[in-house]
């Protein structure tokens, strides 16, 4: 994996690549000088060579013993070395300086290469400096620690192009550790860890794959040596002051430049500017916090530190601070680790944290106060280090549950502390439970002869089976078995989630008793809350999305969204977040969709939950209102963190995402790859309703696309069928649009677009849907040479795309709409423009501008810019001064 480098770069002399140590400034000097076409000479100066004056152009002769001019060089060298006033005598200096400059012009055509060109000796700089001036045409890279070229120019040049080696990016690091069989969480973590530095990921990921799967804790303080080793060197690029104060926003969760110059004075930003100038720090950040590039950095900073001395920056910490969660924080790290009052302190600060949803210092400081707890308090201790099992679940934090948990399993505790503990860690741990077999075995043995204990373990159980080993029917019996023993122990809350569970597989089974299960988990009591996610109602609102009833689902996820927010619970509000996206998505309120999904995918990437479920959504969401590029990252990163994490039901999501783009966007023999896998998937689940996931139209689409007829047809056929016997009707207008796709591609056009009609007619209340079944009856009247009939389609396929902002369908239908509106040569007729064409293109012409336009027709920006767009084009014009005498204002 290459860092990246511009592309304008070749098109310069001279470049000087600049990074901390470990960015890949050699990979990347290597790469360029590939780039560059010649053959490349690279002189590596160690540390040891900045005190030899000439020790570089030494080795520059050395490296070209064919030139005469380079072995002349290095016997002036080797005669100066035994004279005590060489090289610095000026007679000297200029003989270097021109043999120097001989050697550059003789040498056969090259690129230079100097890497780690920050040990380079004052004097070989100063002379190689002087000699390239004569030299103008000579590439030269110059790969050296620090942020690059200053004032005053660099010795490769004074006109060198400097360039910055970026950090990886989070796809760039999971490409780079791929060798290491990484989970997506651990490539998560090893990207916070690292910053994107090339060579600190992977002392970081080497380390990983050499132990066991169990993850270390968030606040262990011990890198492994090769990392330690390389932060060491970055941190030795900075001044002693410099570290020092780093150490003490290394120390803080969130430290702020009044924090630091209240407890260093006004010298707080200028040090701080020299670490940010060492890629140690970035400042640029919104809430005015400092945040260490690679959070290896503050890790290293704080194990350097003795306890004691810990302590007492603690305590500095606590009495300059202003947010009060936060002094209690410093306080309680500040005091001896048997202190009960600091455990006091923790607990309390945790409360608070708690309840202004900052749920990651929740997390730290509950298991903070429960390890502070005396050991001889057993009851106390239990309930912090529980509390701290669930802030941990909550935000997702897996490496400080286990540890939580771990509290728990240690003292003297109830089958029911037991349970609580493990089945809060199974919950945390989502598709990255290692070791669930004996996980589950410890949660039944805890539980054994309570079966509203044992109820809750095969709940989860059930959800294993489901999700990771892909056996619907297994988890539903799981399920069921869960039902009958929460009924039987009187526990309606755990009765109510199993119910939930069991309606969920049966609709996924195609079980006709789906709603009847679904209808007895909603009529119970629940004497505890459960997760947002876990409820029946959140299930109601997805069969309702299933049944294309979005706003019927939207109104039943609107208060499951803020019960999810209120309780801190990451996971739960990522699924209600996705799955109002998709009702608005499916209602056309695209705007609002991108909205949530852009939540789910932001609140995803910040707590490591399994990315598969938000990329799916992102996916579905981008590609429809947003950008299709983007919406094919987010699938093709939703499948690759399913398969890494063997999540069979969101692997087939993601891929069903995945065709369905590439369909769209002219790529049906790949879409009929990634198709024809989701089916495969679909048939070992043994799925079998056709509306829980639509990739049954699609892959006919995309055989119909490929000539594939005949397996369209069946594949039709045996999809209505199903369809019918279950009573989805709402999966039945989707196929009658492929059906009339067939019917096209076998000449039959009349037929067809009687099909699409109808179907568009049903599909009034899904105006995307409705929207793109025009596009297809427009296509296919075109075929007919009906071409009146076609533009009408397409006018109103366009109409629809534009009024609900989804801009990558507005933009087919714009140009499908193009193509059938060119003015045939010879003809002198002027196109015309649509009511809302003729309304924008008219304010337009009047000098209002986009953003009034938008407020005017109540319409977003980029729809009046897709739509003066199509005006400009259909008009054949290229500016508002043409615009204003073309386009006549309508009369009064």
């Amino acid at each position: 994996m290459l860092p990246v480098v511009p592309e304008d770069v070749p098109g310069t002399r001279r470049v000087v690549l600049s990074g901390p140590p470990g960015s890949g400034k050699t990979t990347a000097a290597a790469a360029l000088g590939r780039r560059l076409g010649l053959p490349v000479l690279r002189l590596a100066p160690r540390p040891q060579d900045a005190r030899v004056p000439c020790a570089g152009l030494l080795e520059l002769a050395l490296a070209l013993p064919e030139v005469p001019a380079a072995r002349e060089l290095a016997a002036a060298l080797d005669e100066a070395a035994g004279r005590p006033d060489s090289p610095d005598d000026a007679g000297s200096a200029l003989r270097l300086r021109r043999r120097t400059a001989a050697v550059l012009r003789e040498a056969p055509p090259m690129t230079l290469v100097v890497d780690n060109a920050q040990w380079l000796d004052p004097a070989s700089a100063a002379v190689l400096g002087w000699a390239l001036r004569l030299t103008p045409d000579l590439p030269v890279i110059a790969a050296e620690r620090g942020r690059g070229p200053g004032p005053a120019g660099h010795w490769c040049g004074e006109d060198a192009h400097a360039v910055r080696v970026p950090p990886l990016t989070a796809p760039q690091v999971a490409a780079l550790l791929a060798p290491y069989r990484l989970t997506p969480r651990e490539v998560t973590r090893v990207h916070a860890h690292s910053g994107g530095n090339p060579a600190l990921a992977l002392a970081l990921a080497q380390a990983r794959a050499g132990t066991p799967a169990v993850p270390a804790c968030e606040d262990d303080p011990v890198l492994p040596s090769p990392a330690r080793r390389l932060v060491g060197e970055w941190l030795g690029t900075v001044s002693e002051e410099v570290r020092e104060l780093l150490t003490l926003a290394a120390l803080d969760d969130r430290p702020g430049l009044d924090l630091l110059s209240e407890l260093t004075g006004p010298a707080a930003e200028r040090l701080l500017a020299e670490a940010e100038a060492a890629g140690l720090v970035d400042l640029r950040q919104p809430d005015g916090t400092v945040r260490f590039t690679a959070s290896a950095i503050g890790t290293e900073l704080v194990a350097r530190l003795p306890g004691h001395a810990r302590r007492l920056l603690h305590a500095r910490l606590a009495g300059a601070g202003r947010d009060g969660v936060r002094r209690d924080r410093h306080a309680a790290l500040a005091a001896d680790a048997d202190d009960p009052r600091s455990a006091h302190r923790a607990a309390r600060a945790a409360v608070h944290a708690r309840q202004r949803g900052d749920h990651a210092l929740a997390a730290e400081l509950s298991l903070l106060a429960a390890r502070r707890t005396p050991r001889d308090d057993g009851d106390l201790l239990t309930e912090r280090a529980l509390t701290a099992v669930r802030d941990a679940a909550h935000y997702g934090d897996l490496p400080r549950g286990r540890a939580a948990v771990r509290l728990v399993l240690d003292h003297d505790t109830t089958p029911d502390q037991r349970v609580d503990a493990l089945v809060a860690l199974i919950d945390a741990s989502g598709q990255h439970l290692h070791g669930a077999d004996e996980l589950f075995a410890a949660a039944l043995h805890a539980a054994a002869g309570r079966p509203d204990l044992t109820a809750r373990i095969l709940i989860r159980q059930s959800i294993w089976a489901n999700v990771n080993e892909g056996d619907p029917h297994r988890a539903c019996a799981l399920a069921g078995r869960a039902t009958a023993l929460a009924e039987a122990a009187g526990d309606t809350t755990t009765a109510v989630m199993a119910l939930t569970m069991q309606a969920r597989l049966q609709r996924v089974l195609g079980h006709p008793g789906a709603g009847t299960t679904l209808d007895r988990a909603l009529s119970l009591p629940r004497t505890a809350p459960l997760p947002a996610n876990a409820t029946p109602q959140h299930l109601a609102a997805r069969h309702a999305l299933f049944d294309d009833h979005p706003d019927e689902a939207r109104t039943a996820l609107l208060p499951l969204l803020v019960e999810a927010e209120r309780t801190g619970d990451a996971e739960a509000t990522v699924d209600v977040l996705r799955s109002l996206a998709e009702a608005e998505l499916r209602a056309g309120r695209c705007a609002r969709a991108l909205e949530h999904a852009h939540r789910a995918q932001a609140l995803t990437d910040g707590t490591a939950l399994s990315p598969a479920p938000a990329c799916y959504t992102s996916a579905l969401v981008e590609g429809t209102a947003g950008r299709t590029d983007l919406a094919l990252a987010h699938a093709r990163r939703g499948v690759d963190a399913s398969r890494q994490e063997d999540n069979k039901v969101f692997l087939s999501r993601n891929l069903f995402a995945l065709g369905h783009l590439l369909l769209t966007t002219g790529h049906p023999k790949e879409a009929l790859e990634a198709l024809e896998e989701v089916r495969a998937l679909e048939g070992l689940q043994q799925v079998h309703d056709p509306s829980v996931l639509r990739w049954h139209p699609e892959l006919a689409e995309t055989l119909v696309a490929l000539g594939r007829l005949d397996q369209a047809q069946h594949l039709l056929d045996d999809t209505r069928r199903t369809a019918a016997d279950l009573g989805r009707d709402a999966v039945l207008p989707p196929l009658e649009r492929t059906r009339a796709l067939l019917d096209a591609a076998r000449g039959d056009y009349d037929t067809a677009a009687r099909r699409l009609a109808g179907a568009a007619d049903r599909l009034r209340h899904l105006p995307l849907e409705r929207g793109r079944t025009l596009l297809a009856l427009s296509h296919t009247e075109r075929r007919g040479r009906r071409r009146a009939s076609a533009r009408a389609a397409a006018q109103s396929a366009l109409d629809l795309f534009t009024a609900h902002q989804a801009h990558p369908w507005a933009e087919t239908a714009a140009h499908t709409l193009g193509r059938l509106e060119a003015v045939p040569a010879g003809k002198d007729a002027r196109p015309r423009l649509t009511s809302a064409e003729q309304r924008c293109a008219e304010l337009a012409a009047a000098g209002v501008s986009n953003r009034d336009i938008a407020t005017t027709l109540t319409v977003s920006v980029k729809t009046v810019e897709a739509t003066l767009t199509r005006v400009y084009r259909k008009l054949g014009l290229h500016s508002r001064f043409q615009l204003a005498h073309a386009v006549a204002p309508a009369q009064e």
